[in-house]
Order: C-alpha cells, then structure tokens, then sequence
C-alpha cells in the first residue's frame, strides 16, 4: 500500500524564502499574477514569438485602458451636471407676495407749485429753465410764472411720491382672500420706478398659506385705477406712460420687487385670471455652478435681509447713481435725498453689473386668462354701488384673481452627473475588460514594487559595508538544490526528486 504523501516527507528540503535578484522576483512575479497576459509572458514554456505576440496584445490592452481611463478623468474634472424636473404635492402652499402699482407715478390734480418746481422737469410738466409747458398755465396752475420757490426745500423722493402716489385706501374697491375680506391695512408700501406701490402678503415671518387649489381660493381684488388723475402728456420723457392700468408682480416674500422688468399688466374693463404654480430651483455652487449661497445671519446686501437677483440689481443700480449724481432713486435702498432722476446711470449700470443667480431660488409660473367687465347687466349695478356712471366703470374698474392651479409644486434641481464613485466604478470596470485587473491586483503590484525595492535596499546597504570596510563580500552559501541562484521550485512548496524523498 503506497504511503500517503505528506506536505513536507522526512529529507525532503524546504524552499528557500521569497528572495533573490531582480529578474527572479520579476519571474516569479510574472508567473503568479492575475493581470491577463503577464502569465504567458512570463512562462518558460512559451516560445519567443508567443511571448512577443502576449506582449503586443497585452500593452494594446494597457494603451486602451490608458485612454478611456483619462478621458474619465476630464469628464470628472470638468463638473458636468445634469437637471431633474420631479411634481411634488403639499398640503397647504405659502401664498405668494403680490405687488401691484398704478402707471400713473403721480396724481397731476394733487400737485403744488413746489413740486411742479423740483420734479416738474422729469414728470414732463416743465422746461429746462422750470417754466411751464403753455398747456399748463391754466386754472390754479396759472400764476406759477411769480411763484418763488423756498430757500430750503425737504422734499424727498419719499416724501414726493407718498403724497402724490395713487392711495391704496382711493383705488381698492372690494379685496378677498380665500372667501374671508381684506383690505387695505394687509397691503405694506413699497417704492419702485412706477412709484408709490403696494405688496399684498409681504411679511416673510408670518406669510398666508393656502390649502386649496381653484379660483375663490386665493386673492380677489376690484380696483379703481382713477384715470382722471393721470398726468397729461405734453412731450416724452423717460416717466411718460401711455398706458391705463396697474402693473402686477407675483414674487418671493424674500425678494424685493423689480417690476418696472418683471411684471405683467392687467387692464380696466377686464376681469384678469392668473392661475400660478410655484416653482422650487435648486443650483450648485462652484465648480458645478455659479450661483451664489445665502448665509443665514449674513448681511450680503445692505439693506436686504438676503440675496437675490432683484436686491443686486438694485444695490448695483444704487452705487452707480451715488457715484454719478451723489443721490438715490426711490426704489433704491438707503435715505434718499432731493429729487433724482439718474435714468444713464441705470441702464449703465445693467451692463456693467454681475448678480450671480442664488442657490435657492422660489419664482411662480403664470397663466393669465381675462374677460370683459362690466356686462350689460352689472353696468348700472355697480354704477349705483359706487357712485360712478357707467362709463367710468368700464374705463376705470378692473377684477385681479390670483390663485394656484393646485396644491403641488414643481422641483427643480441640479445635480452632479459624475462623482468619485462613478470615476472608480469606471475605471474598475475597465481593468477587468482589458487587462482582468482588480484592487486585488493593484496590491499584488504593490508588493512586488516592495520586494524590488528591499532587494535594491540590501544590495546598496551590503556595497556600501564591503567598501567601508576594504574586504571583499564573502559570497553566500547556497542552499542544496539551488545552482548559481538558480531556483528550480516554485517558492513555498516542497522539492521533490532528491534523495529519500519518496522513502
């Protein structure tokens, strides 16, 4: 009965350790690693043109792995992103500020002759020399030629427009919101390049909320627009509107209104359908992107709680009429001084001005419908309600109904379209196509690059002994079975053959 083999039989020497000159730790190298194609490089057996030809396909390989590996990595270096667009539903909405100015900037029967004196020439009322256009010297206008202005005047633009601005308390004629009233002590002034005007819903901290979709469920307003109070046109200015109606902003309680660019207008004798749906964007930050991060606590604008697009538009708009003319506009942050109208430093100042778009940004989508008012039937009706007839009515009275299409909201954000993840999950795909690497494989390459390197180490430390100490080396005893370093057995196994090894 044959005596089973042992892993190691009495005689039989064991292998030297891991060790040796280069080539041989490259040999064996070459023969034990997983990388496809270094096996057969590396095999005795092969012939020449075999290994040249494992070679050539292996380095093709490592060429191709080179290229798709890099173009990877520009992919992941130049911050590519990508959009998602998904529908959210909620419960209840935060309503929306609503902001709304008359064309008209100034009422012409509620001027004086001081203010025909300091703000006539830009209302288009007076010459260069402050005289009166002929068509004006009429009436209680007719003795301004001997008027003397006072040595000091504390008009402001504030002030200016706060008197002559249209009154919320004149124009509102009947508010709701959400079926329950409202009226004109819910409205906060605002001063914008229509004038004096009025944001329904503005404070941020305790914002109305609606919980259901619909018209009837939002704001309802009826106005009297008050056309007899129109400024007359004599000749074209900058301020000079040819147009009868407000003039509607729906924007974030966060943002201040910049509605001379982004509002729409609604016009009398018509009821005006605005159904919104609210929109959420989301942007990223450098490299990605180039919005801008609001900090909580962090005045990034003065005057301005946070930043956004219309706030830096205004505050750019403001530091390039103070360093033209040392005064402000009335939309402008800050204490304004006398009357000022900077109109080419404004549109200067668009080109020149940079307002990145903020990470978080709220805006609504709108949908305006409108229909004629009033009908035949209502005409005499609201003629006796309010004391009018009915051709002022339909000149001067117009509906606003804003309101959300539904309780949902469109999500829109942007994201990395290629991470760290992606670029490893890449490139290790890639190694097994073409070369069967791992991060296995990698350690392996690891270790090899350490035992050239603990040769290399001892080699240098054994030159630099043997000159020190001016003897030769003395030359290291092989073990039995290795012939001029020779290692005839793979390391690690047992060798088999000599003497007594099969006893």
């Amino acid at each position: 009965m044959p005596r089973p083999h042992s892993c190691c039989p009495r005689g039989a020497p064991l292998a030297p350790a891991p060790g040796g000159s280069f080539a041989q730790i490259t040999a064996r190298f070459l023969r034990v690693t997983k990388i496809h194609g270094l096996h057969h490089m590396g095999s005795r057996w092969q012939s020449r043109p075999r290994c040249l030809l494992w070679g050539l396909a292996f380095l093709l390989s490592l060429s191709l792995l080179g290229t798709w590996s890099s173009n990877r990595v520009r992919y992941l270096l130049s911050c590519p992103v990508h959009s998602r667009v998904r529908m959210a539903w909620a419960a209840r909405l935060r309503f929306p500020a609503v902001t709304l100015c008359n064309n008209n900037p100034v009422r012409f029967l509620q001027l004086t002759k001081p203010d025909l004196y300091s703000a006539g020439q830009w209302l288009g009322l007076a010459a260069e020399n402050r005289s009166l256009l002929p068509g004006l010297l009429e009436g209680r206008l007719a003795n301004y030629s001997r008027f003397l202005p006072p040595r000091r005047s504390e008009r402001t633009m504030h002030s200016l427009f706060h008197r002559l601005g249209h009154q919320i308390e004149d124009m509102l004629l009947a508010c709701r919101f959400r079926g329950e009233p409202c009226g004109p002590q819910h409205f906060t002034p605002v001063y914008t390049r229509y004038g004096k005007c009025y944001t329904f819903n503005a404070d941020p901290r305790s914002p109305r909320v609606t919980r259901q979709g619909g018209m009837g469920n939002g704001l309802e307003l009826m106005l009297d627009i008050q056309q007899e109070e129109y400024l007359p046109i004599w000749r074209e200015t900058n301020e000079t509107s040819f147009e009868a109606g407000i003039r509607v902003q729906i924007h974030s309680q966060d943002e201040p209104p910049y509605i001379h660019q982004l509002g729409f207008g609604v016009s009398p004798g018509f009821q005006t359908f605005v159904s919104c749906q609210e929109q959420r964007l989301t942007y990223l930050p450098q490299p990605w992107g180039n919005c801008r991060a609001s900090v909580p606590g962090e005045q990034i604008l003065p005057g301005y709680e946070g930043y956004s697009i219309a706030a830096c538009r205004l505050q750019c708009e403001k530091e390039a009429v103070v360093s033209s003319c040392q005064c402000r506009m009335a939309p402008m942050p800050g204490p304004c001084p006398a009357v000022c109208r900077a109109d080419a430093a404004v549109e200067d100042s668009q080109e020149r001005c940079s307002c990145p778009t903020p990470c978080n940004l709220t805006r609504y989508g709108k949908e305006i419908s409108m229909v004629r008012i009033p009908n035949k039937g209502s005409a005499r009706y609201l003629a006796r309600k309010y004391h009018r007839n009915e051709t002022y009515i339909r000149e001067n009275f117009l509906v606003l109904d804003i309101f959300f299409e539904a309780l949902n909201y469109e999500a829109i954000e942007q994201k990395k379209a290629y991470e760290l993840a992606g670029l490893l999950g890449d490139i290790g795909g890639q190694m097994g196509l073409f070369i069967g690497a791992s991060i296995l494989t990698i350690l392996e390459i690891l270790d090899y690059i350490y035992e050239v390197s603990a040769v290399g180490q001892h080699r240098h430390a054994g030159a630099g002994g043997a000159q020190g100490s001016g003897t030769r080396p003395r030359p290291r005893r092989q073990p039995p079975g290795v012939v001029n370093g020779a290692r005839p057995v793979t390391p690690g196994v047992c060798v088999w053959g000599e003497k007594g090894a099969g006893q």
